[in-house]
């Protein structure tokens, strides 16, 4: 078997490289990121391995896909929103990602982030490495009574709800499935969180929550969830947490609700534009994104590159149920990994 991997960076060598030759798969490692023109690269491979910026979302890329003779690919993520994937089933070609790989690791970055952003703790780094020890505009708020919302109870949504136990705080929760996640599956949340554990629609997220962590999928209902209709629900002062899609966030209202002093953090670990930039060292170039520069520019955001996901423990089985994949993509019918339209 060979397998065009697409976009690939050091860490993935390290955890694919190893797997594949005690599986007897070969990779062929290729930077370029998945389009309609990169997508030549994969002739005679019997699958292509992509990430969540590469592009097979026109039906051009599936078809040169088709004509190489791919017969899967293998997203090495859980989203796959940038795949067309009612093309690729009907070229034939089946889609296989990794619905779960670490909740917890996006869980907790989240949390990393609501704590980091409300502390100013990005701030603190930077005045105490010029030596400046005032805590002049550092102050935040206990989190402990607040109202936090959490959009999305899947697995990283349930994982959520463990990482903020310890801090008291009373949980909104809204999902379009509400009680299979949660009252089903986790009664161990109903008994920790009691009475302070309650699903509700959208609005009353928005207009009760003093937190709004997002941990739902980029999908046509989702898009743009939080504009500017939604920001004008919510609370002054409220701070706005995303680890999951940029594309959950319409750039230009966040920006007009920052300007207008709506929030009073935010944290981001992910960009409606990221394309071009995240994964990337751009460090000595010219940024021509103004969207960008904007939100980098407020000294409540915290903007990281895409990386809530990013442990060892991830990355290991990130590596094993993607070639785990590929191994069985051929009796792939109704497995839980496969993609459907």
């Amino acid at each position: 078997m060979k397998i065009a991997f697409y976009d690939t960076k050091p860490y993935d060598r390290i955890w694919f490289e190893p797997m594949a030759k005690e599986k007897n798969i070969e990779i062929l490692f290729l930077e370029e990121k998945l389009n309609k023109h990169t997508a030549a690269f994969a002739k005679d491979c019997d699958a292509v391995c992509i990430f969540v910026n590469d592009d097979a979302t026109k039906k051009e890329t599936i078809k040169r896909l088709k004509e190489n003779g791919v017969k899967a690919i293998l997203l090495r993520c859980a989203g796959f929103n940038n795949v067309d994937v009612k093309a690729a089933q009907e070229a034939g070609i089946v889609c296989l990602r990794v619905p779960s790989y670490s909740p917890r690791a996006v869980a907790e970055y989240a949390l990393g982030l609501l704590l980091a952003v409300n502390r100013k703790l990005h701030r603190a780094y930077v005045r105490t490495r010029d030596f400046n020890y005032s805590i002049n505009g550092l102050m935040g708020v206990d989190l402990v009574g607040k109202t936090i919302g959490v959009i999305g109870t899947g697995k990283i949504g349930q994982a959520m709800l463990s990482v903020i136990r310890g801090l008291d705080m009373r949980v909104l929760l809204y999902d379009p499935y509400p009680y299979k996640p949660i009252l089903d599956k986790t009664p161990e949340a109903i008994e920790q969180f009691g009475k302070n554990l309650t699903y509700v629609d959208l609005d009353t997220l928005f207009k009760e929550s003093d937190v709004i962590t997002l941990h739902c999928p980029l999908t046509k209902d989702t898009e743009y969830m939080i504009n500017k209709d939604s920001i004008a629900k919510m609370k002054d002062g409220v701070i706005l947490v995303n680890t999951s899609r940029g594309g959950l966030i319409n750039t230009t209202d966040l920006l007009d609700g920052l300007a207008q002093d709506k929030f009073a953090g935010v944290g981001l670990d992910v960009y409606e534009e990221e394309e071009e930039y995240f994964f990337e060292d751009r460090s000595d170039e010219n940024i021509s994104d103004a969207d960008l520069i904007r939100l980098t520019s407020y000294r409540n955001v915290i903007l990281t590159s895409h990386q809530a996901f990013f442990t060892k423990e991830a990355m290991m089985s990130i590596a094993e149920v993607t070639l785990e994949n590929a191994e069985n993509m051929d009796s792939s019918e109704g497995s839980p990994n496969v993609v459907l339209p």
